[in-house]
Formats: C-alpha cells, structure tokens, sequence
C-alpha cells in the first residue's frame, strides 16, 4: 500500500474554546497513530483571526514558529501538497461545515460526513424531526427564540440549538426556573430547544461505523447518572480546564462512564434505533448518537455527534477497542470507505 498523505484539519476560526478543543483531540490522535510506512500526516492549523498555519506539530512551539498565512495563500499550499485525503477535527460550526466544503470544491475527499449532513446534524431541533420521520422515539420538545415563553411544563431540558458538550444545558423543575436557564442557553445560540424531561432509565450513546458498505454496531457505552442528584450530563463530565487555561478530558475511569456487556438486551435494541438514525440524515463512514432509555426500556433520540478525531479517547474509538478493534484498524477502516465512495462518486 503506498504511503497516504493524510491532512489533519485543527483549530478553529470561532474562538479560542473550539481551537483548543480541536487541538486536544488532534494531539491525542497524533500521538497514538505513528505510522510512517502507511502515513504521512500534515497539520493544516487554522486560528480564531482566521489564519492559516502549517506547523510540525501540535506543540505550543511549533505552533508559534509557524508562519500565518491567509485562506488563499493555504489553498495555494494546500494543492501543493499531493494531499490524498483529509481527517477534519475542528468541532466549531464552521469547522464541522464551511471548512469540510472548502475540501469539497477543492476535489480533496475527507474522513466523516458531509458538509451538508453537518449542517443539519449542527441544528439539534432539524436532527430531531429528521430523525422522528423515520419513526424513531424523540422527546416532544419545542424551538425558542427570544423573548418566546415556553409552554411545556416542568420537569424540562433546556438547551441550545446548536452547541455541544452539554455547554448551557439545564434541567428546569419549576416554572419558575424557566428565565434563568434560558438565560444560559442563548449565551450559546439564538435558538434554544425546550422539551420533555424522560424519566431516568438509562444513558447510553451508540456509534456506528461502516464496513465494506455495511452498518456496524459498536458496544454501547454508558453514563453514571442518578436520578436524585444527578439527572443530566453536564459540561464537566466531558471537559475540564486546567490552571494554565488548558482543555483536558474529563477522566474516563469506568466510573463516570463505561462499555455496556454486548449481551445487554439494550445494545441490539438501540443499535437497531441508532441504524435507522445513520441512515436517515444520510450518514457515511461512522455515526454517533445518544439516547434516553426509560424505564420500561424504550430509547428516546436525545442527538447526534457526527465527529471523530481518532484519537484513543474519542468516543467512537473507546467503543471500537471494547470491539476489539484497534485504532489503526478504525482508522483504516474510514480511510478505506472515503476513498471507495470517491472513486465511486468520480465514476459518476
């Protein structure tokens, strides 16, 4: 197999949240993947000023002596560079969609969805009547704008439309706590999303990859919550920020957050719900949604996450090893389906 030269898209244009973010996850895959006879990685870096830097590494240092560019003089390097294919892990809006359609014109394919299906998959209202119309269970939820009143009654989630990391989610219990976590929410967006709280059961995320063409399910992973003192997930179950103003991942000890045994009756059940989702907003080389499991066992879309960065600690990763899939493997797995559905697309 020739060597592939591979282009890891990083930062963010956004703001400095994203940037880092971006950056801990490519770091991580960086780190772990060191393969000179299959890969020769770039690093395409892009600054909140909208710059553009191409450094070594993903070091402080690196990223300092690296000379900014702009949009075009980077597109000019870019077509330079032989580039085979591109793994985006950039986490911001922008990223997730202008970037990836930049790699569109420029006629270079990427690992993970489309430009497109991001977009959608950015807008947690739009995912979830997409997702509802192909007869999968949401909670019944409404979109706010400013200055609109909710009307369903509490218990209720807030959240914004269009964020991730459970960044300005709260659970409401009385009407009265309505403005406050309202509050909260359009600090992030300008749309906010109310709706139903689903009684505790169970939390569970599901990643699907594919393989030669097919759906494959990945062991459910599953998070520690308690129905008295802790009924949602928070952003500090997923990120923490160190003293020097670094991101780091929140510690994944088995405690917070573990692999379901694959011969729980929920994996194949959610699995099923989780296909029908991938499959629905046109989903390619891998998914990841979360679910409500109540109760009596039925799993309720809560929304997508149609990213991985390949590092160890993605979740699609943790999900593939507990498969006995390695990292290489996955990653070669994504490689191999981007670069069959692009000879398949250049055929038409």
């Amino acid at each position: 197999m020739p060597v592939l030269r591979i282009l890891h898209l990083v930062g963010s244009a956004y703001n400095d949240f994203y940037c880092d973010l971006s950056r801990l996850y490519a770091q991580d895959c960086l780190s772990a993947i060191v393969d000179e006879s299959h890969y020769d990685f770039q690093i395409a870096y892009i600054t909140p000023d909208s710059q553009w830097r191409f450094p070594r590494s993903l070091s402080q240092e690196d990223i300092a002596i690296s000379k900014p560019i702009s949009l075009l003089d980077a597109i000019e390097f870019i077509t330079a560079q032989n580039i085979d294919l591109v793994l985006p892990q950039m986490f911001c809006i922008p990223g997730m969609t202008h970037y990836r359609a930049l790699f569109d014109l420029l006629k270079i394919p990427y690992i993970g969805n489309s430009s497109d299906t991001m977009a959608i998959a950015t807008h947690k209202a739009r995912v979830k009547a997409i997702v509802e119309a192909a007869g999968v269970k949401v909670p019944r939820g409404e979109l706010l704008r400013q200055g609109d009143v909710p009307t369903i009654k509490p218990p209720a989630v807030v959240k914004p439309a269009s964020s991730a990391n459970s960044l300005g989610v709260s659970l409401v219990k009385e009407v009265t706590d309505y403005d406050a976590a309202l509050k909260k929410a359009f600090e992030y967006a300008d749309e906010v999303i109310v709706e139903a709280f689903i009684e505790l059961g169970r939390e569970v995320r599901c990643g699907i990859i594919v393989k030669d063409g097919e759906l494959v399910g990945l062991p459910l992973e599953e998070y520690l919550l308690n129905p008295n003192d802790k009924p949602i997930r928070s952003y500090a179950d997923k990120l923490q920020q160190t003293d020097d103003g670094n991101l780091r991942f929140s510690a994944k000890d088995n405690i917070k957050s573990w692999i379901v045994d694959p011969n729980d009756p929920i994996t194949e059940k959610v699995q099923q719900v989780a296909k029908k989702c991938h499959q629905a907003l046109g989903c390619r080389h891998y998914s990841l949604f979360d679910f409500r499991i109540d109760p009596k066992g039925q799993p309720w879309f809560l929304e997508a996450g149609l990213y991985c960065s390949f590092a160890p600690k993605s979740v699609i990763s943790c999900m593939a090893k507990a498969a006995g899939i390695p990292l290489n493997e996955l990653l070669m797995t994504a490689i191999n389906e981007t670069l069959s559905s692009n000879q398949k697309a250049l055929k038409n």
